[in-house]
C-alpha cells in the first residue's frame, strides 16, 4: 500500500510517501513558511520526485492536531480534497502520538510537548509495552508547571520531545530530575512518523468519514474566546 501523508499541526510543514514497510521520500520545512503557500508544492515535489503520481496513491494521511488551527485546517482541507478527488480513503492521527512515536523503545514516560503559548502546553504522556504504545493520559493543554506536577505522581523517568523544548528547556531541567530530552532533528512533527501509523490504520479499513471528521483544538479559537469575553456567551450555545 502506497501513502501520502502531511502534516502541518506546527510551524513545520512536513509530507512523506510510504510504500509498505519504505520510506520512499519526506520533505520537512520548519522555517516561517505559511502552509497556505508551501504544501501543494511540496507535495507536487515529493511526488515527482519519486516518481509517483497522485493516482498511485492508496490512501492518505493528516495530522488532526492538536496544534495550530490555521495549520491543522489547511492541512484536513488539503487530505480532504485529495481523497474525494482520488476516491481514496484517509485517516487523521494525532500530531502528539505522532511526537511519541519517534522514541519507539524508549524507556520511561514519553512526553511530547507542543508550544501553546502563554507558558502552556499542548501534551500527553506514553509510556512504550514491548511492541505498542500505551496513552497514560486524555490529550491536555495545561501549563507547563501543572505538567511537571502530573510527572513526578508516576515516579518515572522521563523524556521530552517537541518544539515546546527549546521554549521550556530550563524550566524542565530545573524542575525534574532523572529526565532527558530529545535530540534536535526529533522534535519537528514528521510526516513519515504520523505516517506509519496512519498505515496501520488503512490497512485495517479504519477510515476516517470525509463529512464528519475533524481536528483536534482541545481549546476554543482566539476569535472564538473574543467573542465569549465580549457577549459573555458560549459560542457553542
Amino acid at each position: 500500500m502506497k501513502i501520502l501523508s502531511i502534516d502541518t499541526a506546527t510551524q513545520a510543514a512536513s509530507c512523506a510517501v510510504i510504500e509498505d514497510d519504505k520510506l520512499l521520500g519526506e520533505i520537512t520545512y520548519n522555517y516561517k513558511k505559511q502552509h497556505s503557500v508551501i504544501l501543494m508544492t511540496i507535495i507536487d515535489t515529493l511526488l515527482k520526485n519519486v516518481n509517483t503520481s497522485i493516482d498511485d496513491i492508496d490512501g492518505f494521511v493528516v495530522s488532526k492536531g492538536p496544534g495550530s488551527f490555521t495549520g491543522l485546517r489547511i492541512g484536513m482541507s488539503t487530505i480532504k480534497g485529495l481523497s474525494q478527488g482520488t476516491n481514496k480513503p484517509f485517516v487523521g492521527i494525532s500530531s502528539l502520538d505522532a511526537l511519541a512515536y519517534n522514541l519507539a523503545y524508549t524507556d520511561g514516560i514519553i512526553c511530547p510537548i507542543l508550544n501553546a503559548l502563554r507558558g502552556n502546553v499542548y501534551t500527553a504522556l506514553y509510556v512504550f509495552n514491548g511492541v505498542r504504545f500505551e496513552k497514560l493520559t486524555e490529550y491536555l493543554l495545561i501549563s507547563i508547571d501543572e505538567l511537571f506536577a502530573l510527572i513526578k505522581e508516576y515516579n518515572k523517568p522521563v523524556t521530552f520531545i517537541g518544539d515546546g523544548i527549546s521554549i521550556f528547556k530550563e524550566n524542565i531541567e530545573n524542575s525534574l530530575l532523572d529526565v532527558k530530552l530529545a535530540p534536535t532533528h526529533l522534535n519537528i512533527a514528521r510526516a513519515a512518523a504520523l505516517g506509519e501509523l496512519g498505515l496501520k490504520k488503512l490497512l485495517k479499513g479504519d477510515f476516517d468519514d470525509l463529512f464528519t471528521s475533524a481536528p483536534t483544538y482541545i481549546r476554543k479559537s482566539q476569535a472564538e474566546r473574543e467573542y465569549e469575553e465580549k457577549t459573555g456567551k458560549d459560542v457553542n450555545d
